[in-house]
């Protein structure tokens, strides 16, 4: 059921520009640490090429991904047809986060919509391209966006931001180094 691909096509790239939510993957290196699984929404996922993708990361309760990608840069997308066909797509690759601070985060960064509380650009080469049925995978209607986030992020204002990172973005779960300089 499984089909691989040689590249992201244009057939997927409307596929997943169609898509409401898609989920992160990650984890530490070594056999102790926490994987990390996190649900995406907003207008946040870009395909940049056939082998290199992007999302906004924004200020979250937990910084895993972006220790993760500090650690050794795995990363898998997975997105499901909840709508239409069914369809689940996963891409794997090699990620990393590009902080407002880097030289190559305002280029990253003009390919989304602004959003209060952005903390980094992730950006992943992509070695696999993979999409299996999702036939078990059940329809849902999308109803619209929670604005719970960006609300609160307006509400913080950029330096209540900058203290909720330094505060709250530190580590990850697993001590790994978060959002440090």
């Amino acid at each position: 059921m499984a089909r691989l691909h040689d590249a992201i096509d244009q057939t997927l790239r409307d596929w997943i520009a169609a898509q409401h939510v898609f989920f992160v993957a990650t984890a530490p290196s070594g056999p102790d640490g926490h994987v990390n699984l996190s649900p995406k929404g907003y207008d946040t996922f870009r395909v940049l090429d056939d082998h290199t993708v992007a999302y906004l990361d924004l200020t979250g309760s937990g910084v895993e991904t972006i220790a993760h990608l500090r650690d050794n840069a795995r990363i898998t997308f997975m997105f499901c047809a909840f709508e239409g066909k069914p369809q689940i797509l996963r891409l794997f690759g090699r990620g990393e986060a590009v902080l407002p601070e880097d030289g190559r985060f305002a280029d990253l960064a003009a390919a989304f919509p602004a959003v209060p509380g952005v903390r980094a650009v992730v950006r992943c080469e992509v070695d696999r391209v993979q999409t299996s049925c999702g036939f078990a995978v059940p329809f849902m209607a999308y109803e619209s966006e929670r604005e719970t986030l960006s609300d609160w992020a307006a509400r913080k204002g950029p330096d209540g931001i900058d203290t909720y990172q330094a505060d709250k973005n530190a580590r990850s779960i697993d001590g790994l180094p978060g959002m440090v300089p």
